[in-house]
């Protein structure tokens, strides 16, 4: 998971480094290494954004009207280990300015909106706008790469409330953290995801892929190197 901090500096580690982030504490008695957590629900009191490429899946192979549906957000297990709770999500104040951005750029205009976000036991969904040539021409490219196929990625920026540690049984399947209550902050199409999973498929894709990672070196993972100094 790539957190941003208030500073607005992107920073990445293990779950202890996350957990820490978010405020979570292990109990006074608890003598566990840094890395084992107590199982549960646990309130956050951090607030910090964090960033999450979640399977981005094309949720239809037509258009409708001038917006493109798509399923922002499932409960896919990510590469970190880390699952979203589809049921979870709060995006009442993100719909009083619902804008999509360009690779988590706050310093740049938007590239378009989203309308109608829904959810369902497989995800958040919604309708994505890019913006009209006439007045944006850079987010209307970014839309036409889109629809080509040549940009397929994208991820989610969200403030944590509740997440679960889960229980040995449920973690059999390499499932680390769960986040149970988030709020959606803003929605990014990206060049490169934050990892591989990050990929937007046609419906007709989606049912006959298996989501798969990806070999090749990722921006993100430069960009966290030359910030930490590695």
């Amino acid at each position: 998971m790539i957190v941003r901090t208030k500073s607005g500096n992107f920073q990445t580690g293990n779950i202890s480094t996350l957990l820490d982030f978010l405020g979570v504490k292990k109990e006074a008695s608890d003598q566990r290494s840094a890395d084992q957590w107590s199982v549960g629900i646990h309130k956050v009191a951090g607030d910090v954004e964090l960033i999450a490429s979640v399977p981005f899946r094309l949720s239809a192979d037509v258009e409708t009207g001038q917006g493109l549906p798509w399923t922002l957000s499932t409960f896919d297990l990510d590469r970190f280990g880390e699952r979203i709770d589809p049921q979870g999500w709060d995006f009442k104040r993100y719909m009083e300015n619902p804008v999509v951005e360009w690779a988590h750029r706050y310093d740049i205009p938007a590239i378009g909106k989203i309308e109608t976000l829904t959810i369902d036991d497989q995800g958040l969904h919604g309708l994505v706008f890019f913006n009209d040539k006439s007045f944006d021409p850079f987010g209307w490219s970014i839309g036409q790469r889109v629809k080509a196929g040549v940009i397929r990625a994208g991820s989610v920026g969200f403030r944590v409330m509740e997440i679960e540690i889960p229980d040995r049984e449920t973690a059999k399947d390499g499932t680390s953290l769960i986040f149970r209550h988030q709020e959606l902050l803003e929605f990014s199409i990206c060049n490169v995801p934050a990892n591989p999973y990050a990929l937007a498929k046609t419906t007709e894709a989606a049912k006959t892929e298996t989501t798969q990672e990806l070999n090749y070196p990722t921006f993100w993972g430069g960009l966290f190197n030359n910030i930490q100094g590695e």
